[in-house]
């Protein structure tokens, strides 16, 4: 089979460590009749030995020279294959038609990571848990704590959603092209009952948290001072001297919620 040659534009580093490999397999545990979904398959390193274990694998792949490889492979049968750009799938339609939450696993390219994930929040009652390779950096940013530089917008909105576990550190050695960056496998799981955290409209949640982190090294006086009176803030107990990477999830949440509490939703016209 001819090698193919990694493209750039879709940040193409694939996973060669079998060891790794198998520790990640043994993470996501697939099961015969789950709906598992794969995206960005690459050159198969997780896609054959799950395959092994299962009956039918959905992938979602870009790269239209990946997918001729994969009629050579002795699984092929096994594969319900979507060309397609991940970022566009429709994953509710896939729900619809197998009546069954979706677990979502891949080594996915770092340009895209941040996006995809918030973008699979906005289908979250329709998965069951999520399993990624991410670049080090995007996984420290979900799993951050109020203080850290790294705590952020997709901390908040991922913790949210999500228990987020990181699994595995894999070095750069494991892939090929080698990266640049370590990177992280991580567990993602929605939350079904006993959520940590309550907002009345997660889309207000979301709109508090990019005004405030536009600006993080202000105080939230100011980045947040279109919404927020200093009497409102000191009201809830939250020091408007503060900077936006110093507030909990819970206080973001007690923000967004005075929002809808109060009416006033429809004056910034946000929802």
């Amino acid at each position: 089979m001819k090698k193919h040659i990694p493209l750039k534009k879709f940040s193409q580093n694939f996973l060669i460590d079998y060891n790794i490999i198998k520790k990640i397999v043994g993470f996501i545990n697939p099961k015969l009749n789950e709906t598992l979904v794969e995206i960005g398959p690459g050159l198969a390193a997780l896609t054959k030995p799950v395959c092994n274990l299962i009956d039918k694998l959905i992938i979602i792949e870009i790269d239209k020279n990946l997918l001729k490889r994969f009629k050579k492979y002795s699984f092929y049968k096994k594969l319900i294959i979507f060309y397609q750009d991940a970022l566009k799938f429709n994953y509710l339609e896939l729900f619809n038609q197998r009546n069954k939450l979706i677990r979502i696993f891949g080594n996915l390219p770092y340009h895209i990571a941040t996006s995809l994930i918030l973008y699979l929040f906005e289908r979250i009652e329709i998965i069951k848990d999520m399993n990624f390779m991410l670049q080090k950096e995007v996984a420290e940013r979900l799993t951050a704590s109020p203080g850290s530089k790294l705590y952020g917008r997709l901390s908040i909105i991922a913790q949210y959603y999500c228990n987020i576990k990181i699994l595995l550190h894999v070095s750069p050695k494991c892939f090929q092209p080698t990266p640049k960056v370590d990177s992280i496998f991580v567990s993602l799981k929605p939350y079904t009952n006993d959520f940590p955290y309550f907002t009345h409209n997660i889309k207000v949640l979301s709109y508090v948290t990019n005004l405030a982190f536009q600006k993080r090294r202000k105080i939230l006086r100011h980045s947040l001072g279109k919404i927020f009176s200093k009497e409102v803030l000191i009201a809830l107990n939250i020091d408007p001297k503060l900077r936006p990477e110093n507030i909990s999830i819970f206080q973001y949440c007690q923000l967004s919620n005075y929002i809808i509490e109060n009416n006033m939703n429809q004056k910034y016209n946000f929802l």
